[in-house]
């Protein structure tokens, strides 16, 4: 069977071969064996808030399981529209907000709306390496500029300038980030969207993790640049992270105007509609009971970061920038590996420390962890991600676990 290029072009999630990796180990322990503990995943240990599970119940019970329209249920575009005048001060029409089928809906439709055979988007190295594969999916590249430490592991206006070529098409930015919990810091974020205006491209902006900000210096929504740049950012979202529903597949987009007929029609016959029980449920979401309840997770994630970040630093898996949201920890895992006689680069790109000490640590300590393999070309031999969405208890051991190792 002969197999599309396009599909040969996407890589392998590596993040879900190392949860295998790591289940199949764990499957083996005998009966007085530590279990594992997973800190590979990026999904929140809470689940839905008992006002969303009540309205799932009430929805299938009437019966209210037929097609939305594509652009999503009214009452909930509305109340997203709510949920950014009460949490950001920003007035978003309703009309501008897409309700997709998660934020990979999102991004897919976003990319094969704007993105050409052949186009270029910027994006930051290390990013996350499904919104690459979006890019690629709708023919078009991914180009990676490398980002350090020095910069949030950003991009910078700069860099987007220096990369610009004709080819490219705009940049798909994250903030805050995955793998590394950073954002960018919103006169950055002004500077990079005026250069692309300039260049008549497009700036998509991942903010799947702007409910878990930490810092008020970066808890700020693209969609709030000024000069009429706000209304141009293609903001992507999702019910996933802050809101603690992760297999619901729910997101949503929000759309500069002209742009909303584009991704419905795509939406109508690519997806057709979100789930309907999952936008019902959603709607609890915006209680006030609910956002509480929200409100006090976030407050849970960010003591957890601040307890475990500063134990990692410590035993010398250092964190060098430290994330103002989401809930992950990007250690620079190089002199471990030094000290465990680890080669830092392997035979094949990306297979080097971090790759080889993650199965290590799954034997040693029986932790599982992602290393930096999947998140671009940069150094990802030298960082690890953990991540924190885990209960604290479960932190403590495993930085008892590491303690003992090391």
């Amino acid at each position: 069977m002969k197999i599309a290029q396009r599909a040969q072009r996407v890589e392998p999630f590596y993040v879900m071969e190392l949860a295998k990796a790591a289940s199949a180990m764990a499957a083996q322990a005998g009966p007085g064996d530590r279990p594992m503990l997973y800190l590979n995943i990026g999904e929140p240990d809470f689940t839905a808030p008992p006002l969303v599970q009540a309205a799932a119940e009430r929805a299938i019970h009437a019966g209210r399981s037929q097609y939305t329209p594509a652009t999503g249920l009214p009452a909930l575009r509305e109340a997203i529209s709510g949920w950014y005048a009460s949490r950001f001060g920003l007035d978003i029409d309703p009309e501008r907000i897409v309700i997709t089928a998660g934020a990979s809906a999102a991004l897919q439709l976003a990319c094969l709306a704007l993105i050409e055979a052949g186009d270029e988007v910027l994006m930051p190295d290390p990013s996350y390496p499904c919104n690459r594969q979006f890019v690629q999916a709708a023919e078009g590249r991914a180009v990676l500029v490398p980002c350090g430490p020095e910069q949030r592991f950003q991009l910078s206006a700069a860099q987007v300038e220096e990369h610009w070529r004709p080819a490219t098409r705009g940049v798909l930015l994250a903030s805050p980030s995955n793998p590394t919990g950073t954002s960018i810091a919103r006169d950055e974020l002004e500077r990079i969207a005026r250069f692309v205006r300039r260049q008549g491209g497009v700036t998509m902006v991942d903010e799947i993790y702007l409910g878990l900000s930490f810092d008020a210096d970066y808890g700020h929504s693209a969609l709030g640049l000024p000069d009429g740049l706000g209304d141009e950012v293609i903001s992507i979202n999702s019910f996933s992270k802050y809101f603690n529903m992760t297999g619901w597949r729910l997101g949503w987009l929000v759309l500069p105007p002209a742009l909303v007929p584009v991704v419905e029609r795509l939406a109508q016959n690519l997806f057709i509609c979100a789930s309907t029980i999952a936008q019902h449920a959603a709607l609890a979401c915006f209680e006030p009971d609910s956002l509480a309840e929200y409100e006090r997770r976030r407050g849970e994630f960010q003591a957890r970061r601040d307890a475990f970040i500063p134990e990692l630093n410590r035993l010398g898996l250092t964190v060098p920038v430290m994330p103002d949201g989401a809930f992950y920890a990007w250690a620079d895992v190089a002199p471990l590996c030094e000290r465990w006689g680890i080669p830092l680069r392997g035979e094949h790109p990306g297979e080097g420390g971090s790759w080889a000490l993650a199965f290590e640590l799954m034997r040693r300590c029986q932790i599982a962890t992602t290393p930096g393999r999947d998140f671009g070309n940069a150094d990802p031999w030298r960082y690890l991600r953990f991540s924190t969405a885990n209960s604290m208890a479960q932190l403590r051991e495993a930085v008892t676990r590491l303690e003992a190792a090391l």
